[in-house]
């Protein structure tokens, strides 16, 4: 036996003093209990009155959002700002991002967009010094070709990372670079074979190309998120909202019958974008040459408050297939599994109709979230101000959108000789709403309590004209949410 080992202080994720911890094995797992949406529903008989309850036999965590297990729905923007406010989450994210980097490797490569799932697993990458490997790795994998460079400049910086002789590799231990490097490889092999397309490397991110490289050997997008999380130390649990390795896309029918095709073009679009042929994105050896396809072009935001409203507000959020009908996509199965072995689901702030309703209009989520036997709270985090999406909207705005949707992809079910079509209150989908004082969102709180939800509203330290969430604030708001006594 050992006379002397670390202390458990002293240990990195692996159970290695930290400065190492990157360095081992590309395939080090980290040490934990199974992620929550995995474990098994408990019975209802022995499930605790409340949440409450449950959180007080919890022993050695500081606060109930320490205790709580979630299941967070977000875009990539808009969600990553508040994700680190939860220790134990696992996270639904849409594939159906059409805009940035994301767009030029579905119109030449095809498959689903990995940007926000990329942006996501690069913000939970867990902490690490300045100097360390970790860090180092964090830094390639967040690394975007500069915009404002030329073709030829982005193309030269591209073959020095993935011949690895770029400055970014310095730090990064032999294992992970090679690993990280052989799917760069394989990336750009994929490109070669479509040389025709002429994919533009202006803007890309080189997070992204790894990832997408890594679901195309695969041909799985879930075995792709476990390789990044393994690479980076990452004890994330990343659900994206559908399992496919086709190219998905989401259009909008606003209320004067109107359409809009992208989820670009619905949250915001960009003079002379590209429009993608979804069946040119789905065949890789498509014909069409480059000189019949205008180049992608690079959105660059310019603030939430410079936006073209719509002509009309959006109704419902569909999947489209390539011919422009309608379909019904299922859901990720562990994303359903999560909605009914978790203690509480958060509705992120962001887009609502480009990011968190694609993760709604799907068969079966409304069902597993008005009858999960596991989710105490449903909490809706209000954004702080409106978008293109959602100009003029309030609250009640919010809150009514997001349960006409869920409605909507319900079933109806037959009883006797008709049919029966059963509609959830909506206080069988979100239970509290959050929101900060001195937000340019009207709240009308009477109104709101008789829909049969709870306010709670949290005041922003500081001195800013619009306030937004942060880590600090989610905590404090969803900690005042699971100590409060349960309704009767």
């Amino acid at each position: 036996m050992d006379s002397a080992k670390p202390t458990s202080s002293s240990l990195g994720i692996q159970g290695k003093p930290f400065p190492d911890s990157p360095g081992s094995s590309v395939f080090d797992l980290p040490i934990q209990n199974a992620p929550a949406a995995t474990r098994a529903t408990p019975h209802l008989d022995q499930r605790p009155p409340s949440l409450q309850a449950h959180l007080s036999l919890t022993v050695g965590q500081s606060s109930p959002i320490d205790s709580a297990s979630f299941v967070v729905i977000s875009g990539g923007t808009g969600g990553n700002a508040i994700c680190t406010a939860f220790t134990k989450a696992c996270y639904v994210l849409p594939v159906s991002d059409d805009g940035g980097s994301s767009s030029e490797i579905i119109r030449v490569l095809g498959g689903p967009s990995i940007g926000d799932i990329r942006s996501r697993l690069v913000r939970l990458i867990p902490p690490a010094p300045a100097s360390s490997p970790l860090d180092a790795i964090r830094t390639l994998l967040a690394h975007r070709l500069p915009p404002h460079y030329s073709e030829r400049q982005a193309r030269e910086e591209w073959r020095e990372i993935v011949e690895g002789r770029s400055a970014l590799w310095n730090g990064i231990p032999t294992d992970r670079k090679e690993t990280i490097r052989g799917f760069l490889v394989y990336f750009e092999s994929e490109l070669l074979k479509r040389a025709h397309k002429i994919f533009t490397f202006i803007n890309g991110s080189i997070g992204n190309y790894f990832l997408a490289a890594a679901q195309g050997f695969f041909r799985s997008l879930p075995s792709a998120i476990f390789l990044f999380s393994s690479i980076t130390n990452s004890q994330a649990n990343i659900l994206p909202v559908i399992i496919t390795n086709h190219t998905v896309t989401i259009a909008a029918q606003l209320e004067d019958g109107e359409r809009i095709v992208g989820q670009c073009d619905i949250s915001h679009p960009v003079p002379e974008a590209p429009t993608i042929n979804i069946l040119d994105a789905n065949n890789e050896w498509s014909p069409l040459r480059s000189e019949n396809r205008p180049q992608n072009v690079m959105f660059q935001a310019q603030g939430k408050d410079q936006f073209e409203p719509l002509v009309s507000r959006i109704s419902k959020i569909m999947y489209i297939n390539a011919y422009g009908n309608e379909i019904h996509p299922s859901p990720n199965p562990e994303y359903l599994s999560s909605l009914k072995s978790n203690d509480v689901l958060v509705y992120s702030c962001g887009s609502l109709w480009t990011s968190i309703m694609p993760c709604l209009a799907l068969r079966g989520v409304a069902r597993e979230i008005a009858s999960s036997p596991s989710l105490q709270a449903k909490i809706l985090l209000l954004n702080c101000e409106n978008d293109r999406e959602t100009d003029g909207y309030s609250a009640v705005d919010y809150i009514e959108a997001i349960a006409r949707t869920l409605n909507s992809q319900y079933q109806p079910s037959t009883f006797g000789l008709g049919y029966a079509s059963t509609m959830y209150p909506i206080s069988a989908f979100i239970t509290d709403l959050v929101y900060l004082r001195g937000s340019a969102i009207s709240v009308d709180v009477r109104k709101i309590a008789a829909l049969g939800v709870r306010c709670t509203e949290i005041v922003s330290e500081g001195d800013h004209s619009i306030p937004k969430f942060t880590v600090d604030l989610v905590k404090r708001a969803v900690n005042k949410i699971l100590t409060r006594e349960p309704r009767e």
